[in-house]
């Protein structure tokens, strides 16, 4: 199998190279030739391991291409005893090779894609390896000359415009790829920008079809740029990569580890200088570096969630939050383990006052439960738009969104408003304890209205009622707890909506249980009962019987019912013991009594 894969791979391999410009313009308008160069990076990117992030996979490609793409130009470099360099040149492009030039261009583009795997290759074998890294820069010089190689063939005045840009910037790609791992900022932005201004004015020369390429290609270089700058001395530039970082675009590839460790290491240098935090009236002094760090990076998340459009990306943020706020809470448990007076709650013998690390631990399980309720409304939220556009979805043939689904998510929830009075240092603090009363009552009400609307549903009409009376019950305990607070609650779900939305959904129930209970009391005429005998056995009543015209009628009892038989006779022979048989001595031949000569023959054993 594995054989007839790598032929397979052959063949196409192959078919790509025969094709005229191998994916390129082999005869443009004129005598002029044009090769996508852009197009084919992407294409064998995409087909060749690059959707995995396989490198190694891809530069085999390359080098399979190479070879094959020599044997077909007869551009061998000697034998398999000697080697002997042959570069492209200028010279080749004549009138009778003009159709083969492409290929050779094609060729110098292999080898530097070639290269430019490797050094990808190595640049994350180098995390383990830091040698490898020596190797890696060769590896992108190597590729930066055979990128200035292809520009230079692209000179000619044979070559078309589009080629001779398109070359220009993947030059400059190259270049600027290498000045970036060597940390030669001001280079490597120059070299970016110029790869940067080629592609755009390219995606403003062609349809949008055309640019998507060219925009995705300009979307690549953009964080780098940004780093540059930072690098360089621009510090607006932190806050476009960070909010990039956030918001999942950008960093990729050569960039994302950089990226990492330049916003770690911004965010330690502004955590040097932050000492403590007020949180409820109390000054908490924040001594853990990672609780630091963490702090200081947390307003920029909420910002990006706030912002996020998409419910995928706000759930990936949470998801970020929680992960790293589990993170700083375990670090103060391994505080307060250490450290046994604190965690007794008792401070310079000052008995019931928490602890300012217990405190500490206590903020942050706030941050942790507040994250993990405002997610479960955000999921509320998109389940709730998926309810209203259930329609649509049941013609789509997917699966629809249900009223138990949001009951689940408010029961975890209500779950964690629960856990939120037990914090320690918050057990008298009674407009916390307050507050959270009243988002319990909230979330309540949401709870007891989408398990209403599951009754609903199965046309359990009494039970449906009786929860939207206790809908109603918990937001009027919501609106007179409220008063004027409602400044505070701002990010809570809207009670007077709900209670709009309960009055209607009231007066629909009982219209449709009205309608139920007319449906289910019709008269029916005993004549139109059906019963479960055969067709045959009523033929002289009338019956509704719809299952008679189907496949599966009952026309017949069948199997058919057992009958009683009389058994077969047996006959016994009783009177052959009592009756008398005749004798038949008479008949039975006598035996022949022997003499002398019998007797003698018996004493000697002869006698037959």
């Amino acid at each position: 199998m594995a054989a007839e894969r790598q032929s397979g791979a052959a063949m196409e391999e192959n078919k790509e190279n025969e094709r005229p410009g191998a994916g390129g313009k082999s005869a443009a308008l004129g005598d002029t030739l044009g090769l996508e160069i852009l197009q084919i990076i992407k294409e064998s990117q995409q087909q060749h391991g690059m959707r995995h992030g396989d490198f190694q996979r891809y530069r085999g490609y390359c080098s399979r291409r190479l070879r094959r793409l020599r044997k077909t130009l007869n551009f061998k470099m000697g034998n398999r005893h000697k080697f002997t360099g042959k570069k492209v040149a200028v010279d080749m492009l004549s009138d009778n090779r003009l159709f083969f030039f492409c290929r050779y261009l094609l060729l110098i583009l292999m080898d530097a894609e070639r290269a430019w795997s490797y050094a990808m290759q190595l640049k994350t074998e180098a995390n383990t390896e830091p040698r490898k890294r020596f190797h890696l820069v060769s590896r992108l010089r190597k590729a930066v000359k055979h990128g200035e190689a292809l520009e230079r063939l692209c000179e000619s005045d044979r070559i078309d415009a589009k080629t001779k840009l398109e070359a220009q910037a993947y030059s400059a790609y190259l270049n600027g790829m290498l000045q970036f791992e060597q940390q030669h900022w001001q280079e490597a932005m120059k070299a970016f920008n110029k790869c940067k201004t080629i592609y755009e004015k390219l995606a403003s020369a062609f349809t949008e079809e055309q640019a998507v390429l060219y925009n995705q290609r300009v979307d690549e270089i953009s964080p780098n740029i940004r780093y540059c700058a930072y690098n360089i001395g621009d510090k607006t530039a932190m806050n476009e990569l960070m909010q990039m970082r956030l918001r999942g675009g950008g960093a990729e590839g050569l960039l994302a580890e950089k990226l990492e460790t330049l916003i770690s290491q911004t965010r330690a240098k502004q955590a040097a200088t932050m000492s403590e935090v007020e949180w409820r009236g109390r000054t908490i002094p924040v001594k853990i570096d990672k609780v630091r760090i963490f702090l200081l990076g947390l307003s920029d998340t909420e910002a990006a969630i706030s912002q996020a459009e998409d419910e995928e990306a706000k759930e990936r943020l949470f998801e970020s939050v929680l992960s790293e706020c589990r993170d700083a809470i375990q670090s103060v448990r391994e505080e307060l383990k250490v450290e046994q007076r604190q965690r007794d709650a008792v401070v310079d013998g000052e008995m019931g006052k928490v602890s300012n690390l217990q405190y500490l631990h206590s903020y942050l399980s706030y941050i942790k439960l507040s994250t993990a309720i405002q997610r479960n409304e955000s999921m509320a939220r998109a389940l709730q738009k998926a309810l209203l556009c259930q329609p649509q979805a049941e013609e789509d043939g997917k699966r629809t969104a249900r009223p138990q689904d949001l009951i689940r998510l408010y029961d975890i929830i209500l779950q964690n408003l629960a856990e939120l009075p037990q914090l320690p240092g918050l057990e008298d603090d009674q407009s916390f304890q307050k507050e959270i009363v009243l988002k319990t009552l909230v979330y309540k009400a949401y709870r007891c209205f989408f398990i209403a609307q599951s009754y609903v549903l199965v046309k359990k009409w009494s039970e449906a009622l009786v929860l939207y009376d206790r809908v109603l019950k918990y937001a009027k305990e919501v609106q007179a707890q409220a008063g004027t607070k409602k400044s505070n609650f701002k990010e809570l779900p809207d009670v007077q909506e709900l209670i709009k939305q309960v009055n209607a959904e009231k007066y629909s129930l009982q219209a449709a249980a009205i309608l139920d209970s007319t449906d289910a009391t019709e008269d029916v005429s005993p004549s139109q009962i059906k019963d479960n005998k055969p067709l045959m056995e009523r033929l002289d009543n009338f019956c509704l019987d719809p299952s008679v015209v189907t496949k599966h009628a009952r026309l017949v009892p069948f199997p058919p019912d057992f009958h009683p038989l009389p058994c077969k006779p047996l006959f016994f022979d009783l009177a052959l013991n009592h009756v008398s048989l005749p004798s038949l001595e008479d008949k039975l031949e006598q035996k022949a009594k022997s003499g002398l000569t019998g007797y003698i023959k018996g004493i000697f054993g002869f006698r037959s």
